[in-house]
């Protein structure tokens, strides 16, 4: 759906973005994570059509954004940071707005009902903008997003600013959107992309760092793969059931943390994963656990350590990668 090779932009003497290369299949949903002037807005606008490129290329499903801007266009809607809204229209008017700039050939009030209907604004269609709070006015921009139903979504922190019901609440709906479109989604806030992406795209300094699940990231910044249970039990008992688990290399008692239960530090053997096995042990023994947490690299810990890495390639060898060696190899 979307393919970018060799991207990259400048200004002036500004190198922006520097030979980006990533490509996105139809109906996956990306997280797109940077810090400020890492080149993600810059890439996005790029996508869009909004910024011209310096060199490369980018596809959207097929179509160059280059050499055929208003067929690729047609493929995609937009929500920046600051949904572009007309705060003086009705909402319904707005829409009828964004639709005819925008060329659609769908019945058009039935195409906006559905939208209307999917967003959840059909309630205040005849209200506007001004009057309206600030999740529903992001609402409205999802919406001028979704006319012409557009295969391809890019979200710019579509809920900056928004309280922890209205997060939730569009959280929900690009959950839902990520059903019938690809999305790309930019976002601060980490948790937000952990529970709505499958993959993430890291960006710092123009350059892509890392491609992958939050799960593969995990693993490849951190070989502790051990568990922390808490168990309502006797703790020698305890010790001794959890160490005959097959998989299990070592077992330490963290001491007691609440009446009557014990924590227990969990160290597997290479590769194994014992939470279903430790889960199991437990039961067998008729004890209460009370929680299992796994020592993962968290996703907001992944950003820290690949952004606040030095150089590109030091953040790529924290990932295992030895680019400068790779690119050795292909100069022979």
């Amino acid at each position: 759906m979307i393919e970018v090779s060799s991207l990259s932009k400048r200004y002036g003497t500004h190198l922006a973005v520097e030979n980006v290369n990533f490509s996105i299949s139809k109906g996956e949903v990306i997280g797109f994570l940077g810090p400020n002037g890492a080149g993600k807005s810059t890439i996005m606008n790029i996508l869009t059509g909004y910024l011209s490129l310096t060199q490369g290329k980018v596809l959207i499903d097929g179509f160059d954004i280059t050499e055929y801007p208003e067929e690729a266009k047609k493929r995609i809607g937009y929500l920046p940071e600051i949904p572009p809204l007309y705060i003086d229209m009705k909402v319904r008017e707005y829409l009828n707005f964004i639709y005819d700039l925008k060329k659609v050939k769908f019945p058009k009030k039935a195409h906006i009902d559905e939208i209307m209907k999917l967003v959840q604004i059909d309630s205040v269609s005849n209200r506007l903008i001004k009057n309206l709070s600030k999740g529903y006015r992001q609402r409205v921009g999802f919406a001028q997003a979704l006319i012409g139903n557009p295969d391809v979504l890019i979200l710019d922190e579509p809920t900056v600013g928004l309280d922890p019901k209205q997060i939730i609440e569009i959280r929900n709906l690009i959950s839902r959107l990520g059903k019938n479109h690809t999305i790309i989604l930019s976002s601060h806030i980490l948790s937000e992309i952990q529970a709505v992406c499958k993959r993430v795209i890291i960006i710092n300094k123009g350059r892509i760092i890392a491609d992958d699940t939050p799960d593969n990231l995990s693993n490849q910044l951190s070989k502790d793969r051990s568990l922390v249970a808490r168990i309502v039990c006797t703790e020698e008992d305890m010790l001794s059931a959890l160490s005959t688990v097959k998989g299990v290399k070592s077992v330490v008692s963290l001491g007691r943390k609440e009446e009557n239960s014990f924590d227990f530090l969990i160290e597997p053997e290479e590769g194994v994963d014992l939470r279903a096995a430790v889960f199991e042990r437990v039961a067998s023994r008729g004890k209460t656990l009370l929680s299992l947490t796994s020592n993962k690299v968290s996703l907001e810990q992944i950003f820290l350590r690949l952004t606040e890495a030095g150089t590109y390639e030091e953040a790529r060898k924290l990932l295992g990668f030895n680019d400068t060696e790779e690119s050795k190899e292909e100069e022979k």
